[in-house]
């Protein structure tokens, strides 16, 4: 071959590669993958605290010269911890889930029986008391973050009147918003009102050697206010 023409062949190979590799390239620059998004799924355990807000309904005292007298309880502040176990199924952004609690409630009512004096009984319906749920819930996950309603079974002794030292049942209804700050750990926050039937109670109390029907009505409706913390597994 002639050294001329292979000198050209050679000239012109190396500037076409480097007017190729001046070319603008057509690849798109690689796309991070998204986070994980959080799954709600699973069951957990978990610790709760608050403050509860109790009503503690009417007694009555059938007086036999007097008439009907009708006397109220003070409504209660009481300190409520317990702990909590549920199960979340979670689909698509919605999530289902079971969930159980009790705790203890510090806190009874102030009673005062008036000119019937302490013979009726003690001014205080007990400071110690209960109070446990089964419940429902449905929330909206947005990531790590879940909105929820509840609603259930509610059960316990608040001890809020005279009368009221034993268990009672009802329903509560309420919700909250939870969050998970790490992989298996979520905190909530969540508000729920509480109605418990007391019903209508009668006894007979003794005054100074009179007898006394009294009769005590409604109360043990209220709320409670409490934080969360759960661990899911």
């Amino acid at each position: 071959m002639n050294k001329g023409l292979l000198l050209a062949a050679t000239i012109l190979s190396l500037t076409g590669s480097a007017f190729a590799a001046d070319l603008p390239t057509t690849k798109s620059p690689p796309v991070p993958a998204p986070p994980p998004v959080y799954n709600w799924s699973g069951f957990y355990l978990g610790v709760n605290a608050g403050v509860g807000f109790w009503e503690s309904g009417n007694v009555t005292i059938n007086d036999p010269v007097r008439g009907p007298q009708r006397l109220r309880a003070d409504s209660n502040t009481a300190f409520v911890g317990g702990g909590q176990a549920g199960y979340n199924i979670q689909t698509g952004q919605t999530v289902f889930g079971v969930e159980t609690d009790i705790q203890g409630v510090s806190g009874g009512s102030s009673f005062n029986w008036g000119r019937y004096g302490a013979s009726f009984g003690p001014s205080d319906s007990g400071n110690t008391g209960y109070l446990g749920t089964v419940r429902g819930r449905v929330g909206y996950a947005i990531d790590r973050t879940l909105i929820y309603a509840t609603g259930g079974f509610a059960y316990g002794e608040l001890n809020n009147g005279p009368f009221t030292n034993n268990t009672q049942t009802g329903y509560t209804v309420g919700g909250g918003v939870e969050f998970a700050f790490i992989s298996n750990w979520t905190i909530k926050l969540e508000g729920l009102f509480v109605s418990l039937d007391n019903g209508t109670r009668t006894r007979t109390l003794v005054n100074a050697g009179v007898p006394y029907p009294v009769t005590a009505s409604g109360g043990n409706d209220g709320g409670l206010v409490r934080v969360g913390l759960n661990y899911k597994f």
